[in-house]
């Protein structure tokens, strides 16, 4: 056994210091970014948020919507193979990730669809990035698609992510339990508070010219500013595109009036028992379910949301100077508001 003594921070426990700036309105800024990925040499451009691989948000329609807005979706990995086909041989596919495991079955479905389409970005997913195998299957899928985008994750350490890099992921997924329904440090003990993790897995992944993903624990357009203040070059969503009309989850309705008002829907993790019921017939014997199943408020489209996210981050930018996303993480300066309030420190 040891400790680690040095402090380690969530979004919760900063702020970020405004500086001087010339800039006098948040029209003056770009909150888009322009990315070249190491593996294949091919650009992307766009708003770098992702909705989360989760069966909820991960949907066809969020992909299409947010695809208007210059960013991506992460399609969960249920969808028959038909679909995927259809789906990615559409304009709609460009804004979205195939996603899937790493276990056999996810292995030949990638490459039954890819017979048929081709997905150009891929996000390869599992609740824990440590096990050795998780390298091999990264380092196979590269091999057998050269010429895609890999995102892989989830892990937490700048050594993993480094590791993940060399075997053939352009992103790195971070984050071990941040998510709002995620349960996994109350039910394991596990996990990395989250802007540390991105901090120290950015500065790993950079210094191999990969990218990193921050996936989980932003509940808020602050937190996501935080997240590309840290160095996260791509933000993923989940709790907070939840509730939309481009969402997957079951709808509670209420009588007003004589009409049926949607009012919440249903919100889970994927590691939780109504997900496991869902997909694999209930939770296995030898472990414990590590999400929950919660209701949000219905908010009718997610373009409203997308427009408050996008209006948190050009503020924030207008805040500190940053004409360009690039910039932010140059020109941001944390500000400690939890147990010792005068700690100042930069994000890189």
């Amino acid at each position: 056994m040891r400790i680690e003594s040095d402090v380690k921070l969530d979004f919760k426990d900063v702020l970020i210091r405004p500086k001087r700036s010339t800039l006098g309105s948040r029209s003056h800024v770009d909150v888009n970014r322009t990315f070249r990925f190491l593996h294949t040499g091919a650009e992307w451009n766009g708003f770098p948020l992702i909705a989360a691989n989760m069966d909820v948000t991960g949907t066809m329609a969020m992909a299409r919507a947010l695809g208007k807005r210059g960013a991506l979706t992460a399609l969960h990995k249920h969808y028959p193979e038909d679909e995927l086909v259809a789906f990615f041989a559409s304009e709609g596919g460009v804004h979205a990730f195939y996603s899937l495991g790493a276990v056999a079955a996810d292995l030949a479905k990638l490459a039954a669809v890819r017979k048929r389409a081709q997905p150009r970005l891929l996000c390869i997913d599992v609740a824990n990035g440590y096990f050795e195998r998780f390298l091999d299957v990264v380092k196979q899928v590269r091999d057998e698609s050269p010429e895609s985008v890999i995102m892989a994750g989830n892990v937490v350490t700048g050594d993993m992510t480094e590791a993940l890099v060399l075997a053939g992921a352009d992103i790195v997924k971070i984050g071990i339990g941040p998510g709002s329904v995620c349960t996994t440090r109350r039910v394991t003990g596990v996990g990395y508070p989250q802007l540390s993790a991105i901090i120290e897995c950015a500065d790993a992944a950079h210094g191999l010219k990969g990218q990193v993903c921050a996936d989980g624990g932003c509940t808020s357009p602050g937190d996501v500013a935080k997240a590309y203040g840290a160095g996260a070059d791509f933000v993923m969503l989940g709790g907070m595109l939840a509730g939309h009309d481009e969402c997957a989850g079951d709808i509670r309705y209420e009588d007003r009036d004589g009409q049926k008002i949607p009012v919440a829907m249903q919100f889970y993790g994927m590691s939780s028992e109504t997900a496991m019921k869902r997909y694999s017939g209930g939770v296995a014997h030898y472990r414990a379910a590590e999400g929950k199943t919660v209701e949000t408020t219905y908010r009718g489209p997610v373009d409203n949301t997308m427009a408050e996210i996008m209006g948190g981050v050009r503020s924030m930018m207008t805040y500190i100077g940053a004409t360009q996303l690039k910039e932010v993480s140059k020109r941001t300066t944390f500000v400690r508001v939890t147990a010792q309030t005068n700690d100042v420190f930069g994000a890189s």
